[in-house]
């Protein structure tokens, strides 16, 4: 697989308060793997996109690549909105360690960094091109999904359900509507560090469906959270083969532009394998560490074939049938003419 940054840098939003464009498993023993219980196919080598070779004689081509585009996907990541536990945990990190942090809600400046993001992806018409929505399934992570990517306020008699209830997570933020949105699911894989924060540690998802009624819940399979344990951190190279997993399951879903909502940590350590064969400044640009509510667009390339999508613009041509033997080949198949 081969991961770029994507050539719609319109899309890519870093700032919170202001709309600005930029150029863009396996766990430890005691932590449970996680699973996702479809597409599943094996894990290929993880690549970023290198010079072309060419044949010896001709100019190189630095720096491109090329690529059928039905082996390609859009992805726009996006870490979650500010929680309380940014907040708190910038004072003192020993805070991550309280249990007042449990499943850290988005805080009122978070809530402004999902309108203004919202707004950007609807200023440049990522919200009509997006077909699915990934999000992690912790409140924060919800939250800045359904009010990025969801509809507008919910009202009673919409035949609809909304994505998100009135006053979730110690918010006083209005209900999210579903309708005419992309579908929204949950998925274990992009979760953040597991274990010890009790930030991350989620609840069960029978207390999520009533909150967030229009999720798919349907490929986590365990209710509880089985998978963090107080007194074990998953290690950093354990993240980044979990994130690798995850970017391999993406590749084997129909849709072309998916939006994933999820977390710094899991950003950073996911992204840590590309970009060491490209300039510096790409590197940069896979690499650094994403601010709240930030997006990026980049596109990844399906090299081992582990999707099987076929191409919904490629013509095969000759149709109807006739002679169309290129100059070159003709001269071969009669050297004396």
């Amino acid at each position: 697989m081969t991961l770029s940054t994507s050539s719609c840098i319109c899309s890519n939003y870093s700032n919170p308060l202001s709309l600005t464009c930029t150029t863009t498993c396996t766990t430890p023993t005691s932590i449970s793997p996680i699973t996702i219980k479809r597409h599943q196919r094996p894990p290929i080598r993880l690549a970023l996109l290198r010079s072309s070779s060419t044949p010896s004689g001709m100019d190189s081509i630095v720096g491109q690549s090329l690529y059928p585009l039905h082996r390609c996907k859009t992805i726009h990541l996006v870490r979650h909105a500010q929680g309380i536990h940014n907040v708190e945990g910038e004072k003192d990190h020993e805070a991550y360690l309280s249990e007042e942090l449990f499943d850290a809600h988005v805080t009122p400046l978070g809530w402004k960094q999902v309108a203004n993001l919202k707004n950007h992806v609807e200023a440049c018409g990522l919200s009509k091109k997006i077909e699915l929505v990934i999000v992690s399934p912790l409140l924060r992570t919800m939250q800045t999904a359904v009010g990025v990517f969801g509809g507008e306020a919910y009202v009673d008699g919409i035949d609809a359900p909304p994505l998100m209830v009135a006053n979730t997570g110690k918010s006083s933020h209005p209900a999210i509507s579903s309708l005419n949105c992309s579908p929204f699911i949950a998925v274990e894989l992009c979760r953040e560090h597991l274990g010890v924060h009790p930030c991350d540690r989620r609840r069960s998802i029978s207390e999520y469906k009533p909150i967030f009624p229009a999720i798919d819940f349907s490929l986590i399979e365990s209710d509880a959270d089985i998978l963090w344990k107080p007194d074990t951190r998953e290690k950093d190279e354990d993240l980044a083969r979990r994130g690798r997993k995850f970017l391999d399951w993406l590749l084997t879903r129909p849709e072309k532009e998916i939006a994933v909502v999820t977390h710094s940590g899991f950003l950073i350590h996911a992204l840590s394998a590309f970009g060491s064969d490209c300039h510096p400044s790409i590197k940069s640009e896979i690499c650094k560490p994403f601010n709240n509510c930030e997006l990026r667009s980049v596109v990844i390339v399906d090299r081992g074939m582990i999707g099987s999508d076929s191409s919904t613009t490629n013509y095969p041509g000759k149709i109807p049938s006739g002679p169309d033997l290129p100059s070159d080949v003709a001269k071969e198949k009669h050297p004396g003419i």
